[in-house]
């Protein structure tokens, strides 16, 4: 479907409704992060025609073409109005997500130690296509815990703090799990990986607050200029992979039963309210379930090393997912109305004094985690008052070259080198997995985060650079 942006205001463009769209397309980006989005704008469109969507379909600054929905799309549909869910409006890496620690230590204080701190979390971080986790093959029952107990199940188990769950979004697991949804091939391939960072743009990352730019959100989130921090990027491997597969196969094939079309197949979808869509729900909640548990396992990894070599503590600031389908309630028209929303590669933003926020954040509103790529800046943000498209945000730097065209333009050993030079301490399980991540294959994070607070969807609370980095 062509789409024709207008701009209608400051970091704010229009895709009027055409031949099936039932609602206008909404692109948040300056001109020129717009020019990047490239064919993406079309599935802006296509995400327009799905049944039960209200108010727009939303594109975040970083948006970029993706499977059926972009992304960096946001969309949300009725129920009560033959509205759908669509594991494309999710996408394969279910509840991928950042996690954000602090340190009790400064940059100063860690220089000294830190080429040993990253020999150390070198091998305490399982990454890569191959096996390998934190966790080693749980057993049935544990894993079961970890896709109905998310982040709770890991800290019962003595990986983490009860602290740890009043900083993860939904209290570290998602109601309404249903393992009997996941296939065995889904939980065969999850069993091996929990507690693992993945390969291509997952990462954990030694950063220093290099500038602070709301001082009393800041000092709510715990983060304060030149202080340490560890951002971990990952998400549900291999689990939320197949789950995402296989329920695509079947909502393609239930489609005509509801009487549903779509322009791009890839866009199967079926009515919330259906078995399709309840057991898609169900299946996509202990996913990020999982997501959750292995992000945790994983800070606890890094926990471990930072106290071993800095003697230095980690505390959690936030965790919060940017691939999730939720069932939310939100004001559409005057009207209060509970509708599943899709972000798909954009992250909650939840504004200051929202119920949903623990109570020491509440006046600062929620931790917004937006990374950036190798050797460049990565963000904390926060939730405005009033944030548009259903309190949402970007979500990192938005790829502008495919993987094979940033490793055929880049050599790995010479981009550690430039990286090491500039500072940054590297440790890569591959070097065609570092040029695939070069900071040329994405865009301006700093761009997208300045359309992302001109368009009224955050603010920004501090800007974060990179140490060192331990790369999938």
């Amino acid at each position: 479907m062509m789409a024709h942006p207008v701009q209608e205001g400051p970091y704010r463009y229009r895709i009027e409704p055409t031949g099936a769209m039932r609602v206008p397309g909404v692109v948040f980006a300056s001109a020129g992060l717009l020019r990047e989005a490239g064919r993406a704008l079309e599935q802006v469109a296509n995400v327009a025609t799905l049944p039960g969507v209200v108010d727009a379909s939303y594109a975040m600054p970083d948006v970029h073409w993706g499977y059926g929905f972009a992304i960096g799309g946001v969309a949300a549909t009725d129920p009560r109005d033959g509205g759908v869910v669509s594991p494309g409006g999710v996408g394969f890496d279910i509840s991928c997500g950042v996690r954000l620690l602090a340190a009790d230590i400064d940059a100063p204080g860690l220089r000294p130690v830190l080429e040993r701190l990253m020999d150390g979390l070198d091998p305490a971080v399982p990454r890569g296509m191959g096996k390998g986790a934190v966790w080693r093959q749980p057993g049935r029952a544990d894993l079961a815990g970890i896709l109905t107990g998310g982040s709770r199940y890991a800290v019962e188990h003595g990986h983490g703090e009860e602290r740890d769950l009043l900083r993860c979004e939904d209290g570290g697991a998602v109601a309404g799990a249903d393992p009997g949804q996941v296939s065995g091939r889904a939980l065969e391939r999850g069993a091996r990986q929990v507690g693992s960072l993945g390969s291509g743009n997952h990462f954990l990352e030694v950063q220093r607050v290099a500038e602070v730019y709301d001082p009393a959100a800041a000092e709510a989130f715990g983060l304060a200029r030149d202080q340490v921090c560890v951002m971990i990027h990952c998400g549900s491997r291999g689990l939320g992979h197949q789950i995402c597969g296989d329920h695509v196969r079947a909502m393609d094939r239930g489609m005509a039963r509801y009487g549903i079309e779509v322009p791009d197949r890839q866009l199967a979808c079926a009515p919330v309210d259906s078995a399709e869509g309840r057991a898609y729900l169900g299946a996509m909640a202990a996913a990020a379930n999982y997501g959750r548990a292995n992000r945790q396992l994983l800070a606890q990894a890094a926990r471990r090393v930072f106290r071993r070599v800095a003697g230095a503590r980690l505390e959690l600031v936030y965790d919060v997912s940017h691939n999730l389908a939720k069932l939310e309630d939100h004001l559409v028209a005057g009207e209060r109305r509970r509708l599943c929303v899709h972000r798909k590669g954009a992250t909650l933003a939840l504004p200051p004094g929202h119920p949903g926020l623990p109570p020491d954040l509440r006046e600062a509103g929620q931790p917004v985690l937006i990374p950036g790529t190798m050797g460049t800046a990565s963000y904390v943000l926060a939730g405005v008052p009033g944030g548009r498209a259903f309190f949402s945000t970007c979500h990192g730097a938005g790829r502008v070259q495919s993987r094979h065209q940033a490793a055929r333009g880049v050599d790995g050993r010479r981009l550690r080198s430039s990286l090491e030079a500039e500072g940054i301490a590297v440790r890569a399980s591959s070097w065609r997995g570092l040029a695939e991540e070069a900071p040329a294959a994405y865009k301006d994070v700093s761009a997208v985060v300045e359309a992302g607070e001109g368009a009224g969807l955050c603010r920004k609370v501090a800007r974060l650079v990179p140490l060192g980095v331990v790369k999938g």
